[in-house]
């Protein structure tokens, strides 16, 4: 229940482009179960701190996008549209479609040298890993061949998380998938058979999903509309918003309960939710929790470069969503992903236009792209205009480009991130740490995933 017009502080960085932000929201809710008040920092105004504060402050057994007034603006992909099915890999100078039906994987086709049938006869019949943690690659080559480690699994990692598939942890990114291994020691009957982690929560929203068989969904005003109807719901329940306002510092008195210093004063919270990323968090903690500072300073972040392409005319040589680049075919330019076949509602009305995302550096920035505070953005746009002509034909320069550089925007999850976010947890627990960790930077770097542990932190910490 909300018993004050609470406060939210909120910092955007000028090149925000997707909604995440820096900030800091107080919410002062009324604890049933003790019967007393209790005052709520929520700090961090991206995703994962709006998510927060928002089932802070509402009714936690109703959860309705409809509530936020957007289930009219929803644009779902279904799986058997082309964007959903058709998924490519460039690799030795070309395109190739990855296999989407039981005939394509019965035989051989480039860019692999055998059938990938091939590869889960090896699943079955490999024994289960002796390792508490390996890295993705080793995993797929122990599991499924080198070969399919070495072009899907790079690529993909590369997609999904801007990162090395030799230094990322299986455990980590892909924790179902370890989880299949342990349980019945070959992936695959471990996912037939299922038994992963109940779903905390359900609405009609999902179900109609898992009817429509959803693959993918954006917003009509793009993903950006989420944040901002999270910020306006928030505004609307007495949430005062002040933006380009950080927290400062974080200290802790004898009564357990924290001061947040602002620029302009300081609050006293009973209990602080941070959803700033971990290296900022690392700073603010630094002086009164040492042995977590240490822990989120080894929390490393990759650096992404995106550049946003359109051109006159439908021009796309093919049609699907994407394709991902192996790191041994170009290190700089992750992938491309054909936005405006996915979501034609985003172009512009009366004419068409081809739209692409390209996604550059990640892991290999420094080393392909240079300093991330020191490259031009105009080489960013160069290389950008030059992957979207060498790898599908499209002459000419674009109408309009967009390009925003992402300083340490994606979390790396290298080998070991289990045990430390572990210690960070029984650190937190043992010390009696008013203290709950949500974003990107722990479990997860997807936009569900940052929703979905916002919301279970939030549940654990009010019992509801």
């Amino acid at each position: 229940m909300l018993l004050l017009p609470p406060t939210m502080w909120v910092e955007v960085p000028s090149s925000s482009q997707c909604g995440w932000r820096s900030a800091a929201a107080v919410c002062v809710l009324e604890a049933a179960a003790i019967l007393m008040q209790r005052t709520v920092v929520v700090a961090g105004g991206g995703i994962s701190g709006l998510t927060a504060c928002y089932h802070l402050i509402k009714d936690a057994k109703v959860s309705k996008i409809s509530e936020l007034g957007l289930e009219g603006e929803l644009l779902p992909v279904p799986r058997d549209h082309p964007a959903a099915k058709n998924r490519y890999l460039y690799v030795k100078k070309s395109l190739h479609k990855m296999p989407s039906s039981i005939g394509e994987v019965l035989r051989t086709i480039p860019p692999f040298t055998r059938p990938l049938f091939l590869c889960g006869l090896r699943d079955l019949t490999a024994p289960r890993g002796p390792r508490e943690d390996e890295s993705i690659h080793d995993f797929f080559t122990r599991r499924f061949g080198k070969e399919l480690a070495d072009i899907v699994v790079d690529s993909l990692c590369r997609g999904v998380f801007a990162g090395d598939c030799r230094k990322l942890s299986l455990r980590s990114c892909f924790p179902f998938l370890h989880e299949a291994e342990r349980r019945r020691r070959s992936v695959i009957l471990g996912m037939v058979t299922g038994g992963g982690e109940t779903p905390l929560i359900d609405s009609p929203l999902i179900q109609r999903s898992k009817k429509e068989r959803w693959s993918q969904w954006s917003l009509r005003g793009g993903m950006q509309t989420l944040s901002e109807a999270l910020e306006d719901y928030i505004r609307q329940k007495g949430v005062e918003v002040h933006k380009d306002t950080p927290v400062e510092g974080l200290e802790i008195g004898g009564d357990r309960r924290w001061q947040v210093r602002l620029p302009h004063g300081s609050i006293a919270a009973d209990h602080v939710f941070s959803a700033v990323p971990a290296a900022g968090l690392s700073r603010l903690l630094a002086p009164v929790a040492q042995p977590m500072a240490t822990i989120l300073h080894e929390l490393s972040a990759a650096s992404v470069a995106v550049v946003n392409l359109e051109y006159e005319g439908d021009i796309l040589p093919i049609s699907g969503f994407g394709h991902l680049i192996p790191s041994f075919e170009d290190r700089a330019v992750l992938g491309i992903v054909y936005d405006s076949l996915a979501f034609p509602e985003h172009n512009r009305r009366g004419t068409a236009s081809t739209r692409l995302t390209v996604m550059l550096g990640g892991a290999w920035f420094e080393s392909s792209l240079g300093d991330p505070d020191k490259v031009p953005l105009e080489k960013l746009l160069n290389l950008a205009t030059e992957a979207a002509a060498t790898q599908l034909g499209l002459s000419g320069k674009p109408t309009r480009a967009i390009t925003n550089l992402n300083k340490s925007c994606i979390p790396q999850y290298t080998l070991g991130h289990w045990k430390r976010m572990e210690n960070l947890f029984t650190y937190i627990r043992q010390n009696h740490l008013p203290l709950s960790l949500i974003g990107a930077s722990y479990e997860g770097v997807s936009v569900n995933d940052c929703i979905y542990n916002a919301k279970k932190s939030v549940y654990s910490l009010t019992g509801c």
